[in-house]
């Protein structure tokens, strides 16, 4: 990607983005939390520094009182209002990532009591077996989930340790889970390719761990030329569920095959710079029909780390954790 067509997509993106401050998936379409923050991240990467703060004073506003976020928002108004505890944590990421590319003290600070509420908010929700539920009142765990709940608490000690800020239980929280996600038992099994890829952003791998794992799930997911799937057995890739295998198979040292995963998703890229969230390519056909901005910003995200754009770019290698 050239340097205009980081600019045309990150432009995208801003013009998705409300007054507000809020990022939905596209202009007049709904909003969830962890999406928001994705998008947040895609506009910092850019340099949309501006959009990027809005974006996240809006999570701050809109916060419940118990620390949490409605799973969905439109038009600023909660729709769907259970709580998803990975939903819930990904602010530490996002303002952790904020800190990395700005240095700014200030803000995570202003940003600190908002991500302080939402880790107390869900780590009531941790198993015995250090998994987490993935909303109240629910047994079942989902490793996806719970590997970015794993980065998330990760992230959130950084910020701690910015603000002078002392969170051992986070700490202990952090090493369950991280151990958790190991143990495929534990969870309820999906034909998910981000079950596959996901889990090496937020535990500790060797290194033949990680070659047995990509190696397990390659062929299942990755189509030559066009990125990965979202699911098996459906003949369908999406974009940025192929950008987050980029930033994992980064992540692990595998830089090759992170650029040709990269390159082989760009067909999804439209020419005012936004993506197509997928294509079922035995029909041929763009589906969903619909370009998001979460797409785009896992574009700009993955591009940042395999080029070190910024001082993020190194957010999911765990740099400064």
């Amino acid at each position: 990607m050239t340097p205009a067509d980081l600019e045309l997509t990150a432009a995208w993106v801003a013009e998705q983005q409300e007054e507000s401050g809020a990022v939905p998936w596209f202009a007049g379409g709904h909003l969830d939390p962890w999406d928001h923050v994705q998008a947040a991240m895609g506009l910092l990467a850019s340099g949309r520094r501006e959009a990027a703060d809005r974006a996240y004073r809006w999570s701050a506003r809109s916060q419940r009182l118990d620390g949490t976020w409605a799973a969905k928002y439109v038009d600023g108004e909660a729709v769907e209002h259970y709580v998803d505890a990975n939903f819930t944590t990904y602010l530490a990421v996002g303002v952790w990532h904020h800190h990395l590319v700005t240095g700014d003290d200030a803000f995570a600070r202003e940003l600190w009591p908002v991500v302080d509420a939402a880790v107390a908010a869900v780590l009531p929700l941790q198993r015995p077996d250090g998994a987490f539920v993935w909303t109240p009142g629910e047994p079942e765990a989902l490793v996806t989930g719970n590997a970015s709940i794993a980065f998330s608490l990760r992230c959130a000690l950084g910020l701690a340790r910015v603000v002078g800020a002392e969170r051992p239980v986070w700490a202990e929280a952090s090493t369950a889970v991280a151990t958790a996600v190991r143990q495929p038992d534990l969870f309820a099994a999906k034909p998910h390719s981000m079950d596959w890829y996901y889990p090496l952003l937020g535990a500790p791998w060797t290194s033949d761990e990680v070659e047995r794992r990509i190696k397990d799930g390659w062929d299942t997911y990755v189509v030559p030329g066009l990125g990965i799937k979202c699911v098996t057995p459906n003949t369908w890739v999406t974009g940025a569920e192929s950008c987050e295998l980029v930033l994992a198979l980064d992540a692990s040292g595998r830089r090759d095959e992170a650029l040709q995963v990269f390159d082989d998703m760009q067909h999804l890229r439209e020419d005012d710079g936004s993506y197509w969230t997928g294509y079922e390519y035995e029909s041929r056909q763009r589906w969903p029909d619909e370009r998001t901005t979460w797409t785009a910003a896992t574009v700009l995200l993955a591009h940042d780390a395999l080029h070190g754009v910024t001082g993020g770019s190194g957010l999911f290698r765990g740099e400064g954790l």
